[in-house]
């Protein structure tokens, strides 16, 4: 195990167990020993430095007044400009993403429509790249990886909706091009689904999926968290 791959780890245990051979035969008792590694505390001088971009996926009016209200987490578009503000603080890099859906056929995310535009406090705050996407991907048909590249960014934060979807799959893209991700819990939002597959609520899907992001993903941290780290 490559214990430098948690350095968020406070402490970690090892239990190693074995049994004793003693003249070709069983001990009678098993050997218990206990190992205690303690990491560092996550402070600026522990962490290595990165250089981050903060990622607002689709903070779109389709998911205040459209066909697709996001209901959980309380306080998520507070909690996204709140990082949208803490990033413009220090000269960290903002890119907005839209998402439009080419095929006039559906019945949301269409150019030109009112629940198509940013959010206005999305729109109103500054950023430093705008990106259109038509898949649920990020960097899927965008300039959005070799913007990162130029920039030198090595990190970036996740935030917007939907948590499920977008901000998964950007996630997960994000990964596999070699980028460490931060996952903002609790700006990042979804709402209840019930299709052929089945039904979940809101919480249990935004838990679910942050759950699997924080197993080999990305690091899952709070808005209070994430702006102290970066401040």
């Amino acid at each position: 195990m490559d214990l430098q791959s948690t350095p968020e780890a406070i402490g970690l245990k090892f239990v190693l167990a074995y049994t004793a051979l003693e003249s070709s035969q069983l001990a009678k008792k098993p050997f218990l020993a206990t190992v205690t590694l303690q990491f560092p505390s996550d402070t600026k001088e522990s962490r290595p430095l990165m250089k981050r971009a903060l990622l607002v996926i689709d903070v779109q009016n389709e998911y205040f007044s459209g066909l697709l209200p996001i209901t959980h987490p309380l306080g998520h578009l507070t909690n996204i400009l709140r990082v949208m503000d803490a990033a413009a603080a220090c000269d960290m890099p903002v890119v907005v993403i839209q998402h439009t859906f080419p095929q006039p056929d559906k019945p949301f995310f269409q150019r030109g429509t009112p629940e198509w535009e940013l959010h206005p406090e999305v729109q109103s705050r500054p950023h430093d790249l705008l990106i259109e996407k038509n898949l649920p991907g990020s960097f899927t048909g965008t300039e959005l990886e070799p913007w990162l590249r130029q920039q030198g960014i090595d990190t970036v934060a996740i935030a917007g909706y939907m948590t499920h979807m977008c901000c998964d799959t950007t996630a997960r893209q994000a990964v596999h091009r070699g980028f460490t991700v931060e996952f903002l819990s609790d700006a990042t939002g979804t709402l209840p689904l019930n299709n052929s597959a089945g039904e979940v609520s809101a919480e249990e899907l935004q838990r679910a999926i942050l759950c699997s992001q924080q197993m080999l993903l990305s690091e899952v941290i709070s808005t209070e968290a994430w702006c102290k780290r970066i401040s």
